[in-house]
């Protein structure tokens, strides 16, 4: 879909959507659960509903209840079918790879779009060396799982993405029959990896590390938990678009925003005070208002790739020079993200070099207007639509679908906030 936005200020209260991050994590430890999950408050993105199919087609039964609760009975992974299908999902892709695994029963795991791109050789590796038979196309899904994961000491290599090893965390912590270890090398987005362990306390499974390189599961140390009760908190990534957008022009407070997450990037609220933000957080609760002259800021992405895009509207906004680091992180996100970045920088008219890991932006002046690709990725129609609101004049954002991977009410939400928004069929 084609979206055109106007220039304005977003004014008002929102409740964002569910952690898809938490969700994710719950639906896949619901089903190597074997009792029963109860889940409130979770979400209905398209990432999550990729989730909750293969969880089904993995063996477990789910009920949706009126009061808007999930009901999960699993007897651990027992699959109805030969293939699931993770869409667009990197992270059900993932977690689900080493959990299907789990499974006496050959599994094909497939994507769609730009996931069918996105490189799984180190997955791939390991998986192998817990003795699964692995059959794909350039290291790449789709893939056929062969065998039975079999759970022993296992080196990681953690640089490109934590996902992978949250997925080996979760399938280890219900399948492991004695003490065994994950030693991690250069681990990138440790803040996952903390939502990752929560979620194991949650079920019983308590798991022990050392500095995030040696994770220890020792299943003396489990408790049976029958049934399960999880409330997915709401959505930190989906609330930055809002925080960075008021900062800028107007004034928002985000209800139900929990300021004690685990989530990685809560850690916009300390770039919004380095930049000298007007916001004020507490529990569940954060304002911020449109502020005076911001300060240029300087803050290392490489935990939180997430929030790049948008960082990097919040800069050109701000005075003097703003240095972003982390930009190895962005190849394979849903786009190539530093590309996709870069592509909306220049249609913006920004001053900005990329160089050694680095983004640098001078901030300071009123955004030109013009046409932005989504590059199908979510983050960066989030990040064009808040430079929209502080263009000279209108701007469009094509394939601007893309934001129903994790947020099917954005441009609704924006809408609610006082911003003139056209949407239609390309």
């Amino acid at each position: 879909m084609l979206v055109t936005i106007k220039p304005g200020k977003i004014n008002g209260t929102l409740t964002v959507p569910p952690s898809k991050s938490i969700t994710q994590r719950a639906l896949a430890a619901a089903l190597l659960h074997e009792g029963k999950t109860i889940i409130s408050n979770y979400g209905s993105s398209a990432d999550e509903k990729a989730a909750l199919d293969i969880i089904k087609k993995l063996g477990a039964t789910v009920t949706e209840n009126e009061e808007g609760t999930l009901t999960i009975t699993s007897n651990g992974v027992v699959p109805i079918v030969d293939e699931i299908n993770c869409g667009e999902s990197g992270l059900a892709a993932r977690l689900f790879l080493p959990i299907a695994a789990v499974a006496d029963r050959n599994i094909k795991v497939n994507g769609k779009g730009s996931l069918l791109s996105r490189p799984m050789s180190e997955h791939i590796k390991v998986l192998t060396e817990l003795g699964i038979e692995v059959t794909s196309t350039s290291n790449m899904l789709p893939v056929t799982l062969k065998g039975t994961l079999q759970v022993k000491d296992i080196v990681v290599d953690g640089s490109m993405s934590s996902q992978f090893l949250s997925g080996l965390l979760l399938t280890y912590g219900f399948a492991a029959k004695e003490t065994v270890t994950i030693k991690v090398t250069d681990l990138k987005s440790k803040p996952y990896i903390d939502l990752t362990l929560q979620m194991l306390e949650y079920f019983g499974r308590k798991v022990t590390h050392k500095d995030y390189k040696l994770f220890t599961i020792d299943p003396v140390a489990f408790e049976e938990v029958p049934n399960v009760f999880i409330h997915v908190e709401s959505d930190w990534s989906s609330a930055v678009p809002w925080l960075v957008g008021s900062t800028l022009s107007g004034s928002v407070t985000i209800d139900n925003l929990k300021n004690d997450s685990l989530q990685a990037d809560k850690s916009i609220i300390e770039i919004l005070k380095q930049a000298e933000a007007n916001i004020e957080a507490e529990a569940y609760k954060t304002e911020v208002k449109e502020s005076g002259v911001l300060k240029s800021f300087e803050y290392d992405a490489t935990d939180t790739p997430d929030l790049f895009p948008l960082l990097a509207i919040l800069a050109t906004q701000c005075d003097g020079k703003s240095v972003i680091k982390g930009t190895n992180r962005l190849e394979h996100k849903e786009s190539n993200r530093l590309e996709s970045i870069n592509a909306m920088l220049d249609t913006l008219g920004v001053n900005y070099k990329t160089a050694d890991n680095e983004l640098h932006i001078v901030g300071g002046k009123k955004l030109s207007d013009g046409a932005i690709d989504s590059y199908n990725d979510h983050r960066i129609v989030m990040a064009a639509t808040i430079a929209a609101i502080v263009s000279e004049k209108e701007v469009t954002i094509n394939n601007a679908e893309a934001v129903n991977k994790s947020y099917p009410d954005f441009f609704a939400h924006l809408s609610s906030l006082g911003i003139d928004c056209t949407i239609k069929d390309q």
